[in-house]
């Protein structure tokens, strides 16, 4: 593989870092591969150890708890156990920032010590926190939470929701933790707020409008966009609805949200590449319910690779944008969810083709881990524009430690507003919570904390129990017999029924 060298990282003269740390739409020509598979950037190769741990010691406290796992006995990396513990605390200082400073509200302003309805009232912290809380083991901040979520959370607001944003934090959020728990609490809220989403969808194509009023309904779209959707939207919400589906025995929500990618397929690009918006009054409503999956992502994956360019004279690999026959060397920062995306996908190739793809994944993540390593604060920007040894691990480590020095302070983290000076925000965003600190987490975890093979993680990052897929829409009603349950520290893990 071709890649940079380390000794090269001081000279990144190759791209420049965009002054302003945001959170735009996510890549609307990758919209499929946030169908076909989760934002997850977690390489599992990466964590696989040697030897499989038969017991992991619960050294720090945290939720690996007694897991079962086969004979041999392994003791744990040490530098490992310190560096999870070192997230942890991190984790219980945001919390306890924004317990103190912002309880109830959707996010925390650290620099003034407030909350911000951000997203109308929602919570949004406390939801994108419990899957968090719960996976690191803090019981007490986890029930806090949820008596908070059974007695305080109202979703009846006259406030105009993204649709979106309101599915992958508040229904992904709720599920994760139903799934974890099983308790019913969570499932109930999420089935009421994607209740009043649902209208959203009403449309004569069946591509739903990305706003809504959570109390009145009304959905529209952003004046903006010119009355169309958009596509990174409309296909990014499929996995929290079909969950839902499952989990309630109501098909309502799959048929709607898959139908979606029904009517997208219809007039599926040749070169693979979808524009950014798309139009909720074309197409029929009919449903559909069997279209291939694999298929879609492979032709999606040739017009990926379209867009791969190298620099020289360092050979960093990147994505670029493509804006109608033209493209540009640019990439955001927001794309490097694409090495994992990659990385998962390769397992549905043979050795040839999967090799390829792990390869461009490897390359990949190389430039997106340089993209923190070229600003004086080891932080990344929001986009790069090219011109033409170590672990994943050490690169995680490396990053946590750049927050740690430039975005934490007394009252929470915050981010940066440039990433050169380091001069801080005022907003604690909760995603960084549910994703940031998790992921982190889980880097440095052994993969049988959240496996993979068990468990699917949306675009917030909230893991979601894979269940058997079933045309009719109805995996059978949730009567807590079909949850597979991670327990706190020390519980019993298992599957019943």
């Amino acid at each position: 593989m071709a890649r940079a060298s380390r000794s090269s990282v001081s000279k990144w003269r190759y791209c420049q870092p965009s002054y302003y740390l945001k959170r735009p739409q996510r890549l609307a020509l990758l919209f499929i591969a946030f169908v076909c598979c989760s934002l997850f950037v977690w390489d599992r190769q990466t964590l696989t150890r040697e030897h499989e741990l038969e017991d992991l010691k619960n050294t720090h406290g945290d939720a690996l708890g007694k897991i079962k796992f086969p004979k041999k006995e392994v003791p744990e990396d040490p530098i490992e156990i310190e560096r999870r513990q070192k997230v942890k605390e991190a984790m219980i200082h945001a919390w306890s920032s924004y317990e103190q400073y912002a309880w109830g509200q959707d996010e925390l302003q650290p620099q003034s010590k407030n909350g911000v309805n951000s997203f109308g009232g929602l919570g949004a912290t406390v939801i994108d926190s419990l899957d968090t809380l719960y996976i690191m083991g803090l019981e007490e901040q986890f029930q806090k939470a949820r008596e908070w979520i059974a007695n305080s959370l109202d979703f009846n607001k006259d406030y105009e929701a993204s649709v979106f944003e309101t599915t992958i934090r508040v229904v992904g959020g709720l599920l994760s933790a139903y799934d974890l728990s099983n308790d019913q609490v969570f499932l109930d809220k999420a089935k009421d707020i994607a209740d009043r989403l649902l209208p959203a969808w009403d449309t004569p194509s069946g591509i739903p409008y990305n706003i809504i009023n959570l109390a009145h309904g009304r959905p529209h779209n952003p004046g903006w966009t010119g009355g169309e959707s958009i596509l990174a939207d409309s296909g990014t919400e499929q996995l929290e609805f079909i969950a839902l589906s499952q989990r309630t025995g109501d098909p309502k929500y799959q048929q709607k949200v898959e139908n979606v990618i029904a009517q997208i397929n219809k007039t599926f690009p040749d070169d693979g590449l979808f524009p950014i918006y798309i139009s909720p009054q074309r197409g029929k409503s009919k449903y559909h319910n069997l279209w291939c999956y694999g298929e879609m992502w492979e032709k999606s994956m040739k017009g990926l690779l379209s867009l791969i360019r190298r620099t020289t004279p360092l050979s960093f690999t990147y994505i670029c944008e493509k804006n109608g026959d033209s493209l540009s060397d640019k990439m955001d920062e927001l794309a490097c969810f694409a090495p994992g995306m990659l990385a998962l996908g390769s397992s549905g190739y043979g050795p040839d083709g999967s090799q390829k793809f792990k390869s461009l994944a490897e390359e990949l993540a190389w430039t997106c881990y340089n993209f923190y390593q070229s600003t004086p604060t080891k932080l990344a920007g929001e986009n790069y524009f090219f011109h033409s040894g170590q672990t994943y691990q050490e690169w995680g480590w490396n990053i946590f430690q750049a927050f740690e020095k430039n975005s934490r302070i007394e009252s929470g983290y915050v981010g940066l507003k440039d990433v050169n000076t380091g001069v801080k925000d005022n907003m604690m965003q909760s995603f960084f919570l549910a994703e940031t600190l998790k992921y982190l987490y889980f880097l440095f975890s052994p993969p049988s904390v959240i496996s993979l093979d068990e468990w699917v993680f949306n675009t917030e990052a909230h893991p979601l129990k894979i269940v058997a897929r079933n045309d009719a829409g109805i995996v059978g009603k949730s009567d807590g017999n079909n949850i597979l349950m991670t327990r706190f520290r020390g519980r019993k893990e298992g599957r019943s029924g």
